[in-house]
């Protein structure tokens, strides 16, 4: 059994949950490799690492097996050491030290340094952009803050990540130019809260000065805003999508709920004249917008009138994408002092129906491409297709463009003009055209 640290080991990292995990593991990545260890993700190495959520409980019994998982490893002489890092870690680190005490090490969100030191590295402060991306090579996320002042009911975000911390426009600018130069062509801004960027170190919200600067990034052809809250959206943002080339016309903006008592109960000071405004100004402002949101269904108390005026809200504004989940009751938020009162039958039907009645409307809408052209990203050969998309989807959640590899030869990370020839609810069939009549973007 290998139980020495050696010039061979591999360390291997594992990411679980959300694009800003991915974010923080591509880092500790690109610090191993400075460092010259040999580093691979989701892999095998006889050093395991694993990037943990925390979020909800699905996610939580996702880590925690995980864990167990290269835990048995180990003691199966398989992998030497385990260390374990991330949301879960931070939120349950005394807990999973009782529990699971086989790992060699647990640590928190804002460790890394520590991290790397029981990796036998040093935290390299030289290191500005430099990134071990794990997303197919053209597009890459750009994390432009950390932690979240927000108080929503539901949410154990700011237990884990700490309070909102913009990170500079020279820092980011720096970040995007060194992503720029490896040859990514699409940045997606990420945050807990993107609108909120700036107020910290700017003392007014600055997302949209942010947005002026990375469009003169030579090489980024796409910029894609994610995780965008409603409740003092800066307007002043819709214009400079609307007036920049290089932004896409695509907007993440989770709503939750529209039953006012819900909201209220979540901490979400709104109603549904101000969310519906918002929307219509979305809409107004940059014509053709794609607007993604994510609901939650089984928040405590959420009757089924609640549920029917959801469904009549959705049917209403006919959102481009759509994502639900059910109520998770997690310890140490506000909403945990609630009682958890809808049962987890009722939770799955609801959101079973919100599905069905996006994938209906997504269905729709999608007929209407048919016969369009759209400029399209090449993001990986799948079997007999290359899968690529437009400016209207983000990846791994949205809409995916379904090319025949028979026909054609295109290569990863690059854009074609595309007809659209056919349509389910969430994929696009398409030829390559020349053609540019009924071009939409």
């Amino acid at each position: 059994m290998r139980t020495k640290y050696t010039d061979k080991n591999t360390i291997n990292v594992i990411t679980l949950g959300c694009s800003k995990n991915t974010y923080d593991s591509e880092v500790l990545m690109g610090q191993l490799k400075a460092n010259n260890k040999n580093v691979v993700h989701d892999s095998e190495g006889n050093i395991v690492v694993i990037n943990t959520c925390g979020f909800i409980e699905n996610a939580k019994q996702q880590s925690i097996d995980t864990i167990l998982e290269n835990v048995k490893k180990k003691k199966q002489g398989i992998i030497d050491k385990v260390f374990v890092t991330g949301c879960l870690s931070e939120r349950y680190k005394t807990d999973l030290i009782d529990e699971i005490p086989e790992v060699d090490k647990y640590f928190g969100t804002t460790e890394l340094p520590s991290l790397l030191k029981h990796l036998e590295s040093d935290y390299k402060n030289e290191l500005t952009g430099e990134r071990l991306l794990t997303t197919p090579k053209n597009y890459a996320y750009l994390k432009i803050s950390e932690g979240c002042d927000r108080p929503c009911s539901f949410c154990a975000i700011p237990l884990m990540r700490g309070k909102h911390k913009s990170f500079s426009i020279e820092n980011l600018l720096v970040k995007a130019q060194s992503l720029a130069k490896d040859g990514v062509k699409e940045l997606i801004l990420i945050a807990q809260d993107s609108t909120y960027y700036g107020i910290d170190i700017y003392g007014k919200r600055s997302l949209s000065l942010l947005l002026k600067e990375l469009v003169k990034v030579e090489g980024i052809e796409w910029i894609r805003l994610h995780y965008a809250f409603p409740i003092g959206f800066p307007k002043d943002v819709l214009k400079v999508i609307n007036d920049e080339p290089k932004i896409c016309n695509y907007i993440d903006i989770p709503l939750q709920h529209i039953s006012e008592s819900i909201l209220k109960s979540m901490k979400r000071p709104s109603n549904r004249e101000k969310i519906n405004k918002l929307l219509s100004d979305f809409r107004k402002n940059v014509p053709g917008i794609a607007i993604r949101t994510t609901i939650i269904v089984g928040y405590p108390g959420e009757t089924q009138k609640d549920f029917e005026l959801l469904k009549d809200w959705i049917k209403e504004i006919r959102f481009d994408r759509l994502g639900c989940f059910t109520y998770s009751h997690e310890e140490g938020t506000s909403a945990f002092d609630l009682k958890d009162d809808v049962d987890q039958q009722v939770k799955n039907k609801r959101l079973n129906e919100i599905m069905e009645l996006q994938s209906k409307i997504s269905w729709e809408e999608n007929q209407k491409k048919i016969g369009k052209i759209f400029k399209v990203v090449i993001d990986r050969k799948k079997e007999n297709y290359y899968v690529g998309r437009t400016q209207f989807d983000s990846p791994d959640v949205d809409n995916e463009v379904l090319i025949s590899c028979n026909e054609n030869y295109l290569k990863v990370g690059s854009f074609v003009n595309v007809k659209i020839t056919d349509a389910s609810d969430f994929d696009l069939y398409a030829v390559v055209t020349n053609n540019s009549n009924e071009f939409v973007n």
